[in-house]
């Protein structure tokens, strides 16, 4: 009788440890791959560009290049990633679109800012460059820069939504009721049609719209707006949680910028030496 009664206390007694042993197996968290750790794995990573050259663009035939795809594939081989697959996204949903998963590193020559920053972690940038106006053969309107526009009310500016040149116009005192927002680099050419009087990007970008469209032409370079410097660096973004992936590709990017095989690779798309940062992303962040 003893016996029976020590038996099932017993049981009762592992029964109730057993799932208290189960419990605390379950409740312990389930270790997740990093995005660097799968991408490692995999040996390829989703980079999103918003077609805007010489920047990040896809040619003709479907290849991903411009600055950034070519600096982000260099970085990521000597990582151990060898293929880059590209997400073409309007520049405007890049960041939501890296945060959403669309995507794991931004690789669209994107200024690096103090707003962007709060949202998302950059790269040290790869480059700095300053503005150019697009506009008509000729510039029969006399455009030079923002100022331009400000100055004469009748005027139309181009600008591509979420880009810095709204911004930009903002501060130089542009209504907005001069400003066209518009989705992407190739809509920028809305100045050929007459839509828009000027259309306003980085130096390198419109240098490449003159070049490859007609009846357009470039202002001369400028590098500042209402009394500020507005001579951009451009970086590569990573979600906030993927630390690890960041700091793997600064410490690759930092050894590799400025390198004769950087410069090597980047002269064709109209950057160098020139357009070497000059700015660390801390900086930039912190607004100076």
């Amino acid at each position: 009788m003893f016996k029976s009664s020590i038996s099932r206390r017993m049981v009762v007694k592992a029964a109730a440890c057993l799932a208290l042993a189960a419990t605390s197996f379950t409740a312990l968290p389930a270790y997740a791959e990093t995005t660097l750790e799968q991408a490692k794995k995999d040996g390829y990573i989703r980079v999103g560009f918003a077609n805007e050259a010489p920047f990040g663009y896809a040619t003709p035939d479907g290849k991903l290049t411009g600055e950034a795809p070519e600096v982000a594939k260099a970085v990521l081989a000597k990582m151990g990633i060898a293929q880059v697959d590209g997400v073409l996204t309007e520049f405007g949903s890049l960041i939501p679109g890296l945060k959403a998963g669309r995507f794991d590193i931004i690789a669209a020559g994107m200024f690096i800012n103090p707003k962007r920053c709060a949202e998302i972690n950059f790269s040290e940038p790869s480059y700095g460059i300053g503005q150019a106006m697009l506009v008509a053969k000729g510039n029969p309107k006399g455009v030079k820069d923002f100022s331009s526009i400000k100055e004469n009310p009748d005027l139309k500016l181009a600008v591509m939504a979420g880009a810095v040149e709204g911004g930009y116009a903002k501060d130089a005192g542009v209504a907005a009721g001069q400003i066209v927002a518009l989705p992407d680099q190739s809509s920028l050419v809305a100045v050929q049609s007459g839509r828009a009087d000027a259309a306003a990007l980085t130096a390198l970008s419109i240098a490449d719209m003159a070049k490859k469209a007609d009846g357009v032409e470039s202002t001369k370079p400028f590098g500042e707006v209402a009394g500020k410097s507005v001579k951009g660096h451009g970086g590569f973004g990573f979600r906030k949680e993927d630390t690890d992936l960041q700091e793997a590709f600064n410490a690759e990017l930092k050894t590799f910028l400025g390198s004769p095989e950087h410069i090597a690779l980047v002269e064709p798309l109209g950057f160098g030496k020139d357009y070497l940062p000059n700015k660390t992303t801390a900086e930039l962040c912190a607004g100076k």
